[in-house]
């Protein structure tokens, strides 16, 4: 495309300008313009509105809601029992993934791994590589004991070829790794930018949906840890997966922020051994410390990933502090531990005006649902007495401003997941408190936090 048909839009105001300019001459905002395709030829037809509708062929035919059959979405299983948990059951045709997550955290791992389960079911998969060479993934699929894969490979960053290749070979799953490597000739800007990120993923969504091809475009990850490129990425996309974990640590998760054909806030929960990424059976494992006899400041937590009951061992330290007493959590909100403090002081009598307060959930594990706020509670006036829950003993429920003790969603799951893995006590609120009894399970059913601490002294 010839440099004098470029157009820079304004994402503030939507005005053009034939050239970049620091400044939009339309409505003055700075750095707010950006690249943008050609527009439809001149001589075009158009409406009263300006609007150019060469690409059209006609109005579309309507559908009525209610006369449209409902099916079930097809799905093709990876392979990998935990990645097709967060996805919903496996990989949808024509469905676009977008996956992101820390440099060297396993995704190219774990997409390879998939590839190469997908092609020995018989379907075709194609691995688009334009960050490594061709001998850097066969050095990888050495490593991981896939020297025999017959998974298809491409090194190219040039978004016109690979859609040609994709359009020739039609695989059942394109991986994209990475979708900011990729650039488009329509555009002048380097890869990477926002403009030809969007435009790339937009290219590549139109194929995914015309020929029922699963697309995975892995994403770089700012500094903060979000995707990056523009925040319209996500929206396009079917499915948004991240890639959490240390990568200190053998664990890695992998969490659905968005899917439309699964439940979001699923999770999935790997190990990274010597051959690749590999699924736990019994994720809770990973996240009680295995303590020879109970501790003061520790509580387990049953708390809620997607539509998996989880245990999550709660720690807290309550000791001496100065002028200026510190509250830190790791893994927990850290303005939400300031309000549990101060509703533990005004309604339970438990006071840490002139303590420092620290919390951790063990193994890593980001907590965000407020159902940990009992747990979180009782952690901490358990290290202040200095005095252990008794062995066996969980917890969970929202607490609010007033004292009250607030019903956590899928109660019931939680205390059967909780028996299952042969706890004995449980605390819970009196709403998630089941009609029938728990075999081998005793609940303590409590409204209010005051309550709550009356439980625990007794169990002393």
């Amino acid at each position: 495309m010839a440099k004098d048909k470029t157009q820079y839009v304004c994402s503030e105001c939507g005005g053009t300008s034939p050239k970049w300019l620091g400044k939009c001459p339309s409505c003055g905002a700075w750095n707010s313009l950006v690249e943008q395709a050609p527009a439809a030829a001149p001589g075009a037809a158009q409406n009263r509105f300006g609007n150019t509708f060469a690409a059209l062929g006609g109005a579309s035919e309507l559908a009525v809601l209610a006369e449209i059959e409902a099916t079930d979405v097809a799905r093709t299983a990876t392979g990998l029992e935990e990645l097709d948990r967060v996805l919903g059951g496996g990989i949808v045709p024509g469905g676009v993934t977008l996956i992101g997550g820390d440099p060297g955290i396993g995704k190219s791992t774990l997409l390879l791994q998939a590839a190469d389960a997908l092609q020995k079911a018989g379907q075709i998969a194609l691995y688009v590589t334009g960050e490594e060479s061709g001998a850097q993934v066969a050095l990888r699929a050495h490593r991981l004991g896939l020297e025999r894969s017959q998974v298809q490979l491409m090194a190219e960053i040039q978004l016109e070829k690979i859609l040609a290749t994709l359009d020739a070979h039609r695989p059942a799953i394109a991986i994209i790794d990475s979708i900011q490597t990729v650039y488009s000739d329509q555009l002048t800007s380097a890869p990477g930018s926002v403009a030809q990120v969007r435009e790339c993923a937009a290219h590549l969504t139109r194929f995914a949906k015309a020929s029922g091809t699963a697309v995975v475009l892995v994403g770089h990850v700012t500094k903060e840890g979000a995707l990056a490129g523009p925040r319209v990425l996500e929206h396009m996309v079917d499915t948004v997966l991240y890639f959490e974990g240390d990568t200190h640590s053998s664990f890695r998760l992998v969490r659905a922020i968005k899917n439309r054909f699964g439940a979001v806030n699923e999770i999935g929960v790997f190990a990274m051994t010597e051959r690749g990424l590999r699924g736990v059976a019994n994720p809770s494992a990973i996240f009680l410390s295995q303590h020879a006899q109970p501790v003061p400041g520790s509580v387990v937590l049953v708390t809620l990933e997607g539509t998996r009951p989880m245990l999550v061992e709660i720690q807290a330290l309550v000791d001496d502090g100065g002028p200026s007493p510190r509250r830190l959590s790791v893994g927990l909100e850290r303005d939400r531990l300031a309000m549990l403090l101060a509703v533990l002081h005004r309604h339970a009598g438990v006071a840490s005006m002139d303590q420092d307060v620290f919390v951790n959930a063990v193994g890593g594990v980001r907590i965000t649902e407020p159902a940990a706020d009992l747990a979180v509670m009782l952690a901490i006036s358990s290290s202040l007495r200095g005095k252990a829950l008794p062995k066996g003993f969980v917890a969970f429920g929202e607490v609010g401003l007033a004292g009250e003790v607030r019903p956590a969603p899928r109660g019931q799951e939680r205390l059967r997941e909780a028996a299952k893995l042969g706890f004995s006590v449980a605390l819970v609120p009196k709403a998630n408190a089941p009609k029938k009894p728990i075999e081998g399970l005793t609940i303590h059913a409590i409204d209010r936090v005051d309550e709550a601490m009356a439980v625990v002294r007794q169990l002393d």
